[in-house]
């Protein structure tokens, strides 16, 4: 894989037909987000013959709404679990070398309001820079008060102390999906969005396959594989039953849904390339302010959730704990008229089996993998940060229980994704979004008609074009949420933009792009639950 290769057209009536074809892969994967899409990556390197579809858009759930930290995990170091936050660390810079244009480093501060807190938070993250050794981003600094406030401008001045200056790194998560996908295809893989797995296919006890479904026109075509991978996130139960009933083995839940919600406004809030960072608020609970693509991000949350759903919204009091936090370290605080756009993720993690999952702070944030009775290998919970080595645990899971034959790994180790430009980057992942955010296929993009039409919020013509002919956009919510991603940063203008965006998309791929839907969609993004 070069990163200056043409980009591969990805016209679904072609996708569909190999999808027809009767053929035997080596891997089968269900699920489009991070997880799912790094193994399919991994493997595809390997040389083995992979499939991969997904029942919506790639990184539609979980995997498009992160924090859009690639990190460690600082507060995983505070709960002693030295093995993840080590393995994560090394992950981080991998994913910065891979695809420098779509995940760089960021400089984080936490600011000081007692004495205590420089020297005890600062102890902490000299540990960190110690366990990255030399996958560290940069040293940890002690920050007196003149030197916090020049990092963070808008932070609290009453009795501040100081602060404490260390690294992490941050990332477009939904194009960074996108890149894995088209470098997974670039590789041999066919990877196929909106064709949601129907059911499994077993073979005297043994799962063999899977039916899917185009979800436009409802063909059905039945995909068979010497291993299927179970990458759901969060719906990976259902599968796992499904498996279960075939058998006559039912299965317990493992997942047990968190929900984190995230807020974003204006960078006049904190113009500053720095984030914040307050390891404890008020209720225990972590708190970011992140530049990101011209905005500011603040959250997170950690609540439970019953339901599983596509599309969650915030609790009530989840936006009222983020706006009454950000404004005891802000000097001016957003209300809730100043909310550009709110949206929510949900975190598969997994539960120990006696465990009811109330409390998901305390549930481990490691992957498992698990295989089943009849061969299907499920794997789910982690990060982002480290997807990479959890396909490598999948393929070993593989390897391990006789479904594949064994190849080495670490082929994933230094392979840069689609668009690694060879040339040093220029931009910040906290700059507006624009052209640079395609990397070494900027040129493609402006060789294609509409190239100079402006539609705004960083979006051309030529981008949306780019988008339904190389990136596997088929809807008005694919382009504006994931190719760019104006609805998590502007909702009310991906409003404005999106007739537009319908009207390209319905010249390049004819039938409906689903205006009406993002329109209602756009509008849960806007509200605020107070």
């Amino acid at each position: 894989m070069t990163t200056a290769s043409a980009p591969l057209p990805t016209q679904r009536a072609d996708l569909l037909a190999r999808l027809a074809q009767p053929h035997h892969y080596d891997l089968a994967v269900i699920g489009g987000g991070a997880t799912g899409l790094g193994v399919a990556l991994d493997a595809a390197a390997r040389g083995f013959s992979v499939v991969l579809v997904d029942s919506h858009d790639f990184a539609k759930g979980t995997s498009s709404r992160a924090t859009k930290l690639v990190h460690g995990g600082v507060r995983y170091l505070a709960q002693g679990n030295i093995a993840l936050v080590r393995e994560a660390l090394h992950e981080r810079t991998t994913l910065l070398h891979n695809a420098p244009h779509l995940a760089q480093p960021l400089p984080f501060v936490m600011p000081s309001y007692r004495f205590w807190e420089t020297p005890f938070y600062g102890i902490g993250l000299m540990m960190y820079d110690a366990l990255a050794g030399k996958a560290g981003l940069g040293a940890t600094q002690f920050l007196g008060r003149a030197r916090t406030l020049a990092c963070l401008p808008t932070a609290r001045t009453e009795g501040l102390k100081g602060g404490v200056k260390y690294w992490d790194g941050q990332f477009d998560d939904a194009r960074l999906a996108l890149a894995l996908a088209r470098t997974a295809a670039s590789l041999g893989a066919l990877v196929v969005n909106y064709c949601p797995a129907r059911a499994l296919v077993h073979e005297a006890g043994k799962v063999a396959g899977f039916v899917c479904e185009d979800a436009d026109s409802g063909q059905q075509f039945t995909v068979r594989a010497r291993t299927v991978v179970n990458a759901t996130g969060v719906w990976v139960d259902s599968l796992r039953q499904m498996d279960g009933e075939a058998i006559g083995r039912p299965v317990k839940p493992i997942v047990a849904p968190s929900q984190g919600v995230h807020i974003v406004v204006d960078r006049e809030f904190l113009p500053s390339d720095h984030a914040l960072m307050v390891p404890k608020t008020a209720d225990g609970r972590v708190l970011f302010a992140v530049p990101w693509l011209g905005k500011l991000i603040l959250g997170t949350t950690d609540s439970p959730r019953q339901d599983i759903v596509r599309e969650p919204e915030p609790f009530r009091e989840e936006v009222r704990f983020i706006l009454e936090e950000s404004a005891r370290y802000l000097t001016r605080a957003p209300k809730a008229e100043d909310i550009r756009s709110i949206w929510v993720g949900l975190r598969p993690l997994v539960k120990p089996q006696d465990d009811d999952g109330d409390n998901t702070k305390k549930i481990s944030r490691e992957h498992t993998v698990l295989a089943s009775r009849s061969g299907l290998i499920t794997v789910t919970g982690g990060k982002w940060t480290t997807y990479r080595a959890m396909a490598e645990d999948v393929l070993q899971k593989c390897f391990a229980t006789g479904l594949l034959p064994t190849k080495p790994a670490g082929v994933t180790n230094q392979l840069p994704l689609v668009g690694t430009p060879q040339a040093p980057v220029q931009h910040r992942i906290s700059d507006a979004q624009g052209l640079h955010s395609y990397g070494s296929e900027a040129a493609a993009v402006l060789a294609i008609p509409g190239a100079q039409t402006v539609l705004g919020g960083g979006l051309t013509e030529a981008m949306v074009r780019f988008a339904a002919r190389h990136e596997y956009a088929c809807t008005v919510e694919d382009v504006l949420a994931r190719r760019s991603r104006l609805l998590f940063l502007d909702a009310r203008q991906a409003i404005q933009l999106a007739p537009v965006v319908a009207g390209i998309l319905r010249e390049e791929l004819g039938g409906d792009p689903q205006l009406e839907a993002f329109l209602a969609l756009a509008q849960q993004y806007l509200h605020v639950p107070l």
